[in-house]
């Protein structure tokens, strides 16, 4: 038992952080009285709506998985690439800036009979697609709710221009690399000395092989996938849904606690920059960050009620995700097979 605590102890302390800043927040300002009143008048029908919008993008996010998986092995199975999605979402959820769930999950392929460089080359593909579609998806918004979201968040345009650039540019050079590997490596190399001449990147040949390495996992995976156009489609609009089914949980919450005033995309779009701002927090679940994030966008629409929405919000996308996910981890044995 002692030495079970020991080995995860980082994950305990985190969640630990998580679940106290919400309760600090619970007691240190109307968040009790604000639970008790909207369980008076709770609309269950919107809550329950949420809830299934969560399992549903456990669904997709396993979908997405099988679509890659059954494309090099045909037979394989979607209770696996569900089962496999699920370690991901579990992992990502309790290791610093998501970085466990890509790993685990091509541990865990492996372990069920896959060879780790195509197990290695899905993963990659997903999460690039995943990337590609959230910074497209990202830019649609905030050309649709600029304005809107100028006048009402501070400091947004340097948060929101800060993730698009970044993401953007990660995606740039994994294009480029698959289009010309000299090219890029020209462009890395030289942008990574220029950072050093000006003392803003420090051993600049270990940054250099860590990014060149990076890439070359993608040239690799797109290589072995091939250059299946209905493949990447089909992926990508699972992808969209995907995106979509999470950026409405927060609504659907909104709906559930009796309030109905605010634009339902105006909210999935404050909850794509959740997303995006949240990547930044280097905690697991990004604790701290999520929370901070959500009460900046979405305190404009549930006022006093924020503090409720949080937590609520917190269960159905992150503990929810601990929890299945552990159980799925718990019980893989059969899964192996």
């Amino acid at each position: 038992m002692a030495e079970s605590i020991k080995k995860n102890l980082f994950v305990i302390i985190t969640l630990g952080l998580s679940i106290g800043i919400l309760l600090y927040f619970l007691y240190t300002t109307d968040g009790i009285t604000a639970m008790g009143e909207i369980i008076l008048t709770l609309k269950l029908q919107w809550l329950l709506i949420a809830i299934g919008s969560a399992v549903l993008c456990w669904i997709a996010e396993g979908f997405a998985l099988n679509l890659l998986c059954i494309h090099l092995y045909p037979e394989w199975r979607y209770r696996k690439s569900f089962f496999v999605g699920m370690i991901g979402l579990l992992y990502s959820a309790i290791t610093p800036f998501s970085t466990g769930g890509q790993p685990m999950q091509i541990y865990t392929m492996r372990k069920m009979g896959m060879d780790t460089g195509k197990a290695g080359s899905i993963i990659a593909v997903k999460t690039i697609t995943y990337q590609v579609v959230m910074v497209l998806y990202s830019l649609v918004l905030v050309a649709a709710k600029l304005r809107f979201f100028q006048t009402s968040v501070s400091n947004f345009s340097f948060v929101t221009i800060i993730g698009l650039v970044t993401n953007g540019t990660f995606i740039a050079l994994v294009i480029l690399f698959m289009i010309s590997e000299t090219t890029t490596d020209k462009i890395v190399y030289s942008v990574i000395y220029f950072l050093n001449k000006i003392k803003l990147c420090r051993h600049p040949e270990e940054r250099y092989e860590k990014i060149h390495s990076q890439l070359e996992i993608f040239h690799d995976a797109s290589k072995l996938m091939g250059n299946s156009f209905k493949l990447y489609v089909n992926v990508i609009a699972v992808t969209i849904v995907q995106i979509t089914l999470n950026s409405l949980i927060p609504y659907f919450i909104y709906r559930s606690f009796n309030m109905n005033t605010a634009s339902i995309t105006t909210m999935v779009a404050a909850q794509v920059f959740v997303t995006m701002v949240s990547a930044f927090v280097p905690l697991p679940g990004a604790s701290g960050g999520a929370e901070g994030s959500f009460y900046i966008f979405f305190g404009m629409f549930f006022k006093s009620a924020i503090i409720p929405a949080i937590l609520i919000w917190r269960i159905i996308t992150y503990y929810a995700n601990i929890l299945v996910g552990g159980i799925y981890a718990y019980k893989g044995r059969k899964y192996y097979n």
